[in-house]
């Protein structure tokens, strides 16, 4: 295949920043939009090409920001629109696009939206969110569960109806087949797209649209009240892609935009389907985020994402995000950074836009809290069986001073106890740092479009050690092999590259090529290898 010139969103690198935890400019223990602006040097050295900011609407932060009371301004705790601009303008002076986080599936009990709406049946709002009167004899109106616990029904006793959430009751599901709720919903990403903003991650966008009807859903096995249900009335409904469809007509009236969906709680197949042309440019599958460090695994996650998308279609991948621990925490060993290069050399050597999590690029471990520190309502509320979120959300750990450098006053969430020689600066300065690996692979990806656009090839592997692929174009052949144990390895090359010349790329264990004996590399322990053929 012959390269294509470079397009952000397809062949860039795509960095995720909670904006809570990344720098703070005021003091108040909160990061701000400020903060990141100071922070896009940094951000431009590493070489993203892109940073996702999660959702930095007012909001009364019952989930930290994903219960958004106003989609066209900037929660003070963030800054301004003003700030927002100028985010935007020095972001796009280096060559970094922004995209934003967009929760349209429900909004804040605080909404103007459900507020009017509370005001009685007749309100104009009323049928902006979805209300339904008791089973007879009482009760909700179906068996649908909340993923957060309990029934997805609230009652509200002023009107004598319920009132639907997917998620906390104080985030109601908004109605989608109210054109009214439509039309308002584009005008949001009107708005954000006169900005300047590039692009958008759609948060559980694959809920937008219910069963009309409301039918109960059926039963089957599992450990929560949501789990003990098939999801085919509450979500994936076919309506949504008519919608996307929409949505990405008014996307294509501006220059390299971009949408990517979060597709919740379902299938490859199901995530592939969305991205057929004139829907989503992509879809997160998550599959890479469950996988053991086993290489067997993460091979059969790669072809099967790679199996189901349609020709045209384009995968992304992702190792960590604000939902879940960090992968320095899931397989990391003490302080050995050595796994976490393996794993960073897969990531972005992969067929596909890679998604970086802020911290993600110096090992940041999740923070460990009691559980009086809890401040996530998930963990809150399921502790000790799940401990929440906030683990993965700690303060970018900036330098050894005080709060990690992330900025004067008390941060909402504590640093990590290794933040004193676990920091951006102190690996600056380290020329073997996992920080600097990093720099290294995003450069590679930059100068080789074989590693960006190129065919994924898998050679034979050791399903317990050893994943090795190749990356093609026309005019380039890269070899990948990733030893996940800590011992020797050998990866067999076969057919016409048993006897070829290799040029080495990468490696985090050597300085020379290796020479392939007998048509076999052998890889040091845990070591990542990227070699072009000459």
């Amino acid at each position: 295949m012959t390269a294509e010139p470079f397009l952000w969103w397809r062949d860039g690198v795509i960095y995720q920043i909670y904006p809570r935890s990344f720098a703070s400019s005021s003091g108040s223990g909160v990061g701000d939009l400020q903060g990141i602006r100071g922070k896009l040097p940094y951000l431009q050295d590493l070489g993203v090409d892109a940073i996702w900011l999660s959702p930095i609407y007012p909001s009364p932060n019952v989930d930290f920001g994903y219960d958004v009371s106003n989609y066209v301004d900037i929660h003070p705790d963030f800054g301004t629109l003003a700030d927002f601009d100028a985010l935007v303008a020095d972001a796009h002076a280096r060559g970094i696009r922004i995209v934003l986080d967009l929760v349209l599936n429900h909004t804040s009990d605080q909404h103007p939206w459900f507020q009017q709406a509370r005001q009685g049946r007749d309100n104009p709002y009323r049928d902006y969110y979805l209300w339904r009167d008791p089973r007879p004899g009482g009760g909700p109106p179906n068996n649908w569960q909340a993923v957060f616990g309990g029934s997805a029904w609230e009652w509200d006793e002023a009107s004598g109806q319920y009132y639907y959430h997917m998620f906390y009751k104080q985030q109601p599901d908004v109605n989608w087949r109210n054109p009214a709720v439509r039309q308002a919903m584009l005008d949001v990403f009107r708005f954000w797209l006169e900005r300047g903003v590039d692009g958008f991650r759609l948060d559980v966008f694959n809920l937008y649209f219910k069963h009309a009807d409301l039918p109960d859903n059926p039963p089957k096995l599992g450990l929560r009240g949501y789990d003990r249900q098939e999801h085919i009335y509450d979500n994936n409904q076919p309506e949504m892609m008519d919608l996307l469809a929409e949505i990405r007509a008014l996307l294509d009236q501006y220059p390299e935009r971009y949408m990517v969906g979060e597709t919740f709680d379902s299938s490859a197949e199901m995530a592939a389907q969305y991205c057929a042309p004139g829907r989503l440019h992509a879809a997160f599958n998550f599959k890479m985020l469950t996988q053991g460090w086993r290489p067997g695994g993460y091979l059969r996650a790669i072809q099967e994402w790679e199996h189901v998308l349609a020709p045209e279609s384009w995968p992304n991948y992702v190792l960590n995000n604000h939902d879940v621990r960090r992968s320095a925490s899931r397989f990391g060993r003490g302080e050995n950074d050595e796994r976490l290069k393996v794993a960073a050399a897969m990531l972005l050597s992969l067929r596909g836009t890679p998604f970086l999590y802020y911290g993600e690029e110096i090992g940041m471990r999740d923070i460990s809290l009691r559980r009086s520190e809890i401040l996530d309502p998930i963990g809150k509320r399921y502790w000790p069986f799940h401990k929440g979120r906030d683990g993965c959300r700690a303060p970018m750990q900036w330098d050894a001073s005080e709060n990690a450098g992330f900025g004067a006053g008390k941060p909402w969430l504590p640093p990590h106890p290794d933040y004193p020689f676990r920091n951006a600066a102190a690996q600056a300065e380290d020329p073997d740092s996992l920080l600097n690996f990093y720099k290294r692979l995003l450069a590679l990806r930059r100068e080789h479009a074989a590693l960006r656009q190129g065919l994924f090839q898998p050679l034979s592997y050791e399903p317990r050690a050893v994943l090795g692929y190749l990356r093609q174009t026309q005019t380039e052949t890269l070899l990948v092999a990733l030893n996940f144990r800590r011992w020797p390895a050998r990866l067999v090359l076969g057919g016409r590259m048993a006897n070829r010349r290799w040029r080495l790329l990468l490696s985090n264990k050597r300085s020379e090529a290796p020479v392939p004996q007998d048509g076999v590399i052998a890889l040091a322990g845990e070591e990542a290898l990227i070699l072009k053929m000459v």
